[in-house]
């Protein structure tokens, strides 16, 4: 059984900002790939072409780890000017996440490091350094590293409560934790009751103002799981 959280970062992201567009996208349930691509390109979200949502896609998930429009380019095989103005685009659409990441990028120069939801630091010397390569990178780290850090304590959490849900039975075992996803070995007639308790327990490791989703799939072997 492999149970994975659903885009767990760019729900964090919609947390952290507060931004109303990515908040509204997550609480409708839909694809938030499509209603980020409908939105940065003008368009229905039912006209969006594949092109457009990989676009949209890799925007979502590069500006988290600080993307710039040339490394953009170069992943969907597109010239730097158009990257540009996708990105702005979608800084013009989603202007809280635009927000979230300056301030974060102050405050970290301001104090020296960042925090996740729960309050765990990450220090960032390299914020100083007069290497600008350096400096850049560490600002990238600070953006990140309030999603990043964040998930990697919600999993924790969840495993802690999952753990203890386990510890007196013999029909499944937690057998490792990959990135957002856990990974068991159910007996067959528990699947079902073991299914249910690990989702309701990793979607209650945080409260976030958009659900925090949790799919599960289940096979002879971990590939067959997903």
């Amino acid at each position: 059984m492999a149970a994975d959280y659903s885009q767990i970062e760019l729900r964090i992201m919609a947390h952290l900002s507060g931004d109303e567009g990515l908040l509204k996208a997550f609480h409708e349930g839909g694809d938030v790939h499509r209603a980020t691509a409908a939105e940065v390109f003008g368009l229905k979200p039912e006209e969006v072409t594949a092109n457009q949502r990989r676009a949209a896609k890799a925007i979502n998930f590069g500006l988290m780890y600080g993307m710039s429009a040339f490394g953009l380019a170069r992943q969907l095989g597109i010239d730097r000017g158009e990257a540009s103005e996708y990105m702005a685009r979608y800084f013009a659409r989603y202007p809280g996440v635009h927000a979230f990441m300056e301030a974060t990028r102050e405050q970290a120069h301001r104090d020296g490091y960042v925090e996740t939801i729960f309050g765990r630091r990450l220090y960032l010397e390299n914020l100083q350094s007069r290497n600008q390569a350096y400096r850049a990178g560490a600002e990238r780290a600070a953006v990140n590293a309030p999603m990043q850090g964040s998930a990697a304590d919600i999993i924790k959490r969840a495993m802690i409560a999952v753990a203890a849900w386990l510890k007196d039975r013999d029909d499944a075992h937690m057998l490792m934790q990959v990135h957002d996803e856990l990974v068991f070995e159910v007996r067959a007639d528990a699947v079902d009751e073991v299914r249910e308790a690990v989702r309701e327990r990793m979607q209650g490791a945080a409260e976030l103002a958009v659900p925090l989703l949790v799919e599960v799939g289940v096979g002879a072997n971990w590939d067959e799981a997903h």
